[in-house]
C-alpha cells in the first residue's frame, strides 16, 4: 500500500485536430491504457522534463544508453576511464555482448544538465562507440550514501556459529 498523500488533481480542456486526437487514441489502445489523462500525463512530464534539461544547473538523474564496437581493443579502458573521471554522476552500470561484435552499456547517473552533457561527449567522442543516447527524469535518486552519526550508524554485531 502507497503510504504516500495523494496528489491532487486538475482537470484541464484540450481541443486537438481530429487526426490527431485518432493517434493518440492510438497511442492509448497500443500501450494498453485505460484513458487519456495517463498517456497526456505522461506526455506532459516528459516534456517538463525536457524543458528541464535545458536549465543551467538543473539536477537530473537518468540513463545513458551506448552502443559500441567490441573489436576496438582500447574502448572498454576508455569508457571506464571517462567513467572514472565522472564518478560523481556515474551511479552504476550494465554492459551485454551482441551480435556482430558490439556491446550495449546502460549507465546509471544523476548530476548536473551539464556534466551529463559532458559526460556524453567524452564517450561519443571515443572511436568505436556508434551511439549514445541520455533519457533523464527531474525524479531524483535517494541519497546513496550516508556520512557519520548524521546517518544513525548501524552496528553490526559478531553472531556465532555453532
Amino acid at each position: 500500500m502507497n503510504d504516500q498523500p495523494q496528489e491532487r488533481l486538475a482537470r484541464l480542456g484540450v481541443s486537438l485536430p481530429s487526426r490527431l486526437l485518432d493517434e493518440l487514441d492510438t497511442m492509448i489502445s497500443d500501450r494498453g491504457l485505460t484513458n487519456r489523462s495517463q498517456l497526456i500525463a505522461e506526455l506532459v512530464r516528459q516534456a517538463v522534463t525536457k524543458h528541464a534539461a535545458v536549465e543551467p544547473g538543473a539536477v537530473l538523474a537518468g540513463t545513458i544508453t551506448m552502443i559500441y564496437q567490441n573489436n576496438k581493443g582500447h574502448i572498454r579502458n576508455a569508457l571506464a576511464q571517462t567513467q572514472q573521471y565522472f564518478i560523481k554522476e556515474t551511479i552504476s552500470s550494465q554492459h551485454v555482448f551482441l551480435e556482430e561484435d558490439h556491446s550495449l552499456e546502460v549507465l546509471l547517473v544523476q548530476g548536473t544538465i551539464e556534466r551529463l552533457n559532458d559526460l556524453c561527449d567524452q564517450m561519443r567522442a571515443i572511436r568505436g562507440v556508434n551511439q549514445i543516447n541520455l533519457v533523464t527524469t527531474r525524479t531524483l535518486l535517494p541519497p546513496l550514501h550516508a556520512h557519520g552519526d548524521e546517518a544513525g550508524e548501524i552496528e553490526f554485531k559478531k553472531k556465532e556459529v555453532k
